[in-house]
């Protein structure tokens, strides 16, 4: 199949091209993000490849259902920039990658935490300017703190294997419970139970209308003074102005983000020669316990290669009409997957 592959980088050539080599697509790869301005170099393709921050919205799909397409396949898992509606109505298939990365990204939030606790990242520049002081490196113990992780799918669950592992006692909360949480020792409560009893909280929940800014003002103020705050699921579960405010008041004590609501203005490029128009991005740089990374989480050799492979698996039972698992339907009474 002759397969438009949007947002690609020098690494994502390697894998694509590697486990496209069995199948044969016929790919075409375009750097540009996928969006209503672009989509027209989409014409002719009967596939879109496309990542997190392409826009597939309605008018972009409009615009790639006249140029022939009927399928796109996600390289990612969330799809909270897919109007699947639009796509439904207009006879276009979506497929996506739901799990890629599970223990990639939940060892990186471990290392968002061990980093941020124990300031590693300023001992890291410190010791490289000769500054051996230990004044304000003070961290604390992970054994026997509460961490409370919301959203316990296969990237929640390994979180919590791992913090079990440091001796931490575990809360959470889903919609669905996840025995083997709960085989951890891991109890199910309500959000502002684990807000309240927290001492990390730790985000492993999509993206959708119910979870949209589930950290916010009402949120921060029901948590614990000090409370450190791990994301590395998707930028709009926090309202990035309400956790400023509570940066600046000290109810939150530290902040790991791998994500950012205005990101895809910024991740995956090259601004260090640019002056970065986002102020609000900007001011969360400017504090002491904030440690942000660039939507990397995801980013291991094992990741790359999953994706890579799954998707051609999925473009390939499309094509050949066989069941797809990874197929995203629209369900007007939930908008959620079948």
């Amino acid at each position: 199949m002759k397969v438009a592959v949007f947002s690609t980088k020098t690494y994502d050539r390697q894998f694509l091209l590697a486990a496209n080599s069995p199948v044969q697509h016929e790919l075409v790869f375009f750097e540009p993000l996928l969006n209503r301005d672009t989509a027209i170099l989409a014409s002719g393709f009967p596939a879109v490849c496309v990542f997190v921050h392409d826009q597939v919205d309605a008018p972009t799909l409009e615009i790639l259902a006249a140029g022939g397409t009927r399928l796109i396949a996600l390289r990612c898992a969330g799809f909270n920039n897919v109007d699947l509606k639009a796509a439904s109505e207009l006879g276009i298939t979506i497929v996506r990658v739901p799990a890629y990365s599970p223990y990639g990204v939940a060892e990186h939030a471990v290392g968002l935490i061990l980093s941020l606790n124990r300031k590693i990242h300023h001992a890291y520049n410190r010791v490289r300017e000769g500054n051996f002081s230990l004044t304000r490196l003070l961290g604390f113990n992970l054994h026997q703190r509460t961490v409370g992780i919301i959203g316990t799918g296969k990237i929640g669950l390994i979180l919590g294997q791992i913090m079990k592992g440091f001796g931490c006692n575990l809360l959470a909360y889903d919609v669905y419970k996840n025995p083997g949480l709960e085989a951890l020792g891991g109890k199910y409560v309500e959000l502002p139970e684990l807000f309240a009893n927290s001492d990390i909280i730790s985000l492993h929940c999509p993206l959708m209308p119910e979870t949209h800014h589930l950290i916010n003002k009402e949120a921060i103020e029901q948590v614990k003074p000090g409370v450190m705050i791990i994301n590395t699921s998707r930028g709009a579960l926090i309202d990035t102005q309400a956790v400023i405010n509570g940066l600046k008041t000290g109810k939150i004590g530290y902040l790991g983000i791998d994500v950012y609501e205005q990101e895809s203005e910024l991740f995956f490029e090259d601004l260090s020669g640019e002056i970065i128009q986002d102020d609000i991005f900007q001011r969360l740089t400017t504090f002491p316990n904030v440690l942000i990374t660039g939507h990397q989480a995801f980013f291991t050799e094992e990741a790359l290669h999953n994706i890579a492979e799954t998707t051609f698996g999925n473009i390939s039972d499309i094509e050949q009409g066989r069941p797809c698992a990874n197929e995203l339907r629209y369900q007007p009474e939930k908008s959620l997957i079948a």
